[in-house]
């Protein structure tokens, strides 16, 4: 019986030694791949860092409107006559556009209009007999009193009737037809919507803290998704005197000329406001950034060599002080210099230290067509 105790213990104890033994020597042999395994290389794109003009600019959003626009309504009620437009006419100041009934506001004028000769006569007669002494002066008043009185109801009436002959108050387009021939219209009613396009304006605020950055003719490029490959110039024509407590910005407006008439009002426009030019300054290409907690830095690719000579390529991270970007380009205030060159893709899997490898790629460049979302 000890025996066999005996044999089993050796036996176990030959069986653990030897899968110790080999998880031993399994290591040590991956210790020495790992220590005669090369250093990777990871595949990036560059791009060497010169300096060139820097024309910065504010990026804003607003609607278009016209510079006149309005929905043209009727004063007073009545029944239409008649109608002299169309729908998208071009229209002149004063055009009449639409006559409501009148007729009985031309027999009030016409009768009155009768009666001025009389009551004038009569006026200048009192007058004649004042001068003889045959009247009082207050027969003279109230002849007065009875011409004045009645040329007023004159105007009245020819007030009315011009009021019931709705014109156009400006040169401009005119929308879609709201009304018919014949139709009784409420005082307010919507007739049509008339816009004066050939010079539009865009309205958009900025932060204040920018405020110091725009002036009164300066240049700004507008952009519309209607016509996607055109840029519209604008010049700033008037800035709010107040800033707006509640949200910290400035309302700003700017006139944009349209003599192609190809900005419509309402249209939704994306702008750039022109600042000064910077001369010698680093710009880099926005895949370059990295983004993080700590800050924004970049990949300096910089050549070493091992201690058998070879020569590899090394990237240290930097970081940078970053300012506006535009068209895909961000201005770098600080952290670069001229002649660094820097990955602009493949950072992924770098850390600080880390080997790379150049390689030309095309995947950073901007698509002949980018698509509709």
């Amino acid at each position: 019986m000890k025996k066999w105790i005996a044999s089993a213990l050796l036996l176990a104890i030959l069986v653990f030694g030897s899968v110790i033994g080999f998880n031993m020597f399994k290591a040590q042999k991956i210790q020495e791949y790992l220590a005669n395994r090369p250093i990777p290389e990871f595949p990036v794109t560059s791009i060497e860092i010169k300096t060139e003009d820097w024309t910065p600019h504010l990026r804003v959003i607003g609607f278009i409107e016209p510079k006149q626009g309005v929905t043209i309504t009727n004063e007073v009620s009545g029944k239409i006559v008649k109608i002299d437009f169309e729908s998208g006419q071009q229209l002149k100041k004063g055009d009449a556009l639409v006559y409501l009934d009148s007729e009985v506001e031309k027999a009030n004028l016409k009768a009155s209009q009768g009666r001025l000769s009389s009551v004038d006569r009569n006026y200048k007669r009192m007058l004649s007999l004042f001068k003889n002494g045959s009247v009082s002066q207050g027969d003279v008043d109230s002849a007065e009193a009875d011409l004045l009185a009645l040329q007023g109801q004159i105007e009245s009436y020819e007030a009315t009737i011009s009021r019931r002959i709705i014109r156009a108050p400006f040169d401009g387009i005119a929308g879609l037809r709201n009304v018919f021939m014949g139709e009784y219209l409420q005082d307010g009613t919507d007739i049509v919507r008339l816009e004066d396009i050939s010079r539009m304006q865009i309205r958009f605020t900025i932060p204040q803290n920018d405020l110091n950055k725009i002036f009164i003719g300066q240049d700004l490029n507008i952009f519309v998704d209607a016509q996607a490959d055109t840029s519209f110039q604008g010049t700033i024509s008037a800035i709010e005197p107040a800033v707006n407590f509640q949200s910290g910005v400035i309302q700003v407006q700017a006139d944009i000329p349209n003599q192609d008439h190809m900005l419509r009002s309402g249209m939704f426009a994306k702008a750039n406001i022109i600042l000064p030019t910077l001369e010698n300054q680093i710009t880099v290409t926005e895949t370059a950034i990295n983004y993080t907690l700590y800050g924004e830095t970049v990949y300096v690719i910089s050549d070493q060599k091992n201690e058998a000579g070879d020569a590899f390529k090394q990237v240290n991270q930097k970081i940078v002080e970053l300012g506006k970007s535009k068209d895909g380009e961000i201005h770098v205030l600080s952290g670069l210099e001229a002649g660094d060159s820097v990955v602009t893709s493949g950072q992924v899997r770098l850390s600080n230290g880390a080997h790379v490898r150049l390689i030309e790629s095309d995947i950073l460049n901007k698509p002949a067509e980018i698509p509709a979302l």
